[in-house]
């Protein structure tokens, strides 16, 4: 079992900035595969960022050269920093661990 918490969503401007966190607990390793997915009302999931063992990082299109996705293993923390964002940003974040999901954070970027 895993247990994922996540904070940092809001509403921001266009052009703000955001940083989202998820706090892991539970059977966990730091070798897990973890990754952030958003899904806005009327569009599929998307993955948006997966950090894999190594520290190897792969983002959407999308969000590349705006987002940055890091991992804390001695906190078991994952981060997503969201900068220029855009109102097409809009939508629920969920953090993703092995098989688990977080809650889901609501990100709302205004025009």
């Amino acid at each position: 079992q895993v247990q994922l918490v996540e904070s940092g969503g809001g509403l921001v401007q266009a052009g703000g900035s955001l940083r989202l966190s998820c706090a892991a607990s539970g059977r966990i390793s730091r070798r897990d595969r973890v990754a952030w997915y958003r899904q806005a009302p009327g569009k599929q999931r998307e993955l948006v960022a997966e950090i894999i063992s190594g520290g190897s990082t792969s983002y959407a299109d999308s969000v590349k050269g705006r987002f940055t996705a890091t991992r804390d293993n001695a906190r078991e923390m994952l981060y997503l920093q969201m900068n220029s964002l855009k109102p097409e940003d809009t939508g629920v974040y969920y953090c993703l661990r092995r098989s688990f999901w977080g809650q889901g954070t609501q990100v709302t970027v205004s025009s």
